[in-house]
């Protein structure tokens, strides 16, 4: 009997995959939002000795920021996901 901290091997003695389908999925929709939110937050070229308001507009100031910050959060639960196991007819 194993309890549910052990790490459970399957019949040939090989551990399963740290990561499954689901975790890659998450994984590249949170690479895809941080991308996102980085484009959005770049910005032109200003000449020097120059004040362009264009730096202050909703874009960069409050969209880039809400992306990028969803994009951290769901590579966070792209790691930390881990599928449900299946119920036995023991428990």
């Amino acid at each position: 009997m194993s309890s549910n901290n052990e790490i459970t091997t399957n019949e040939r003695g090989n551990r399963p995959p740290l990561f499954r389908k689901m975790n890659y999925i998450l994984m590249g929709v949170g690479a895809l939002l941080l991308l996102i939110g980085y484009i959005c937050l770049s910005g032109g070229d200003v000449p020097d000795n120059t004040f362009d308001g264009e730096i202050f507009n909703a874009r960069r100031i409050k969209v880039a920021p809400i992306l990028i910050f969803l994009g951290l959060l769901t590579e966070i639960v792209a790691i930390m996901w881990r599928p449900r196991a299946p119920k036995t007819d023991n428990e």
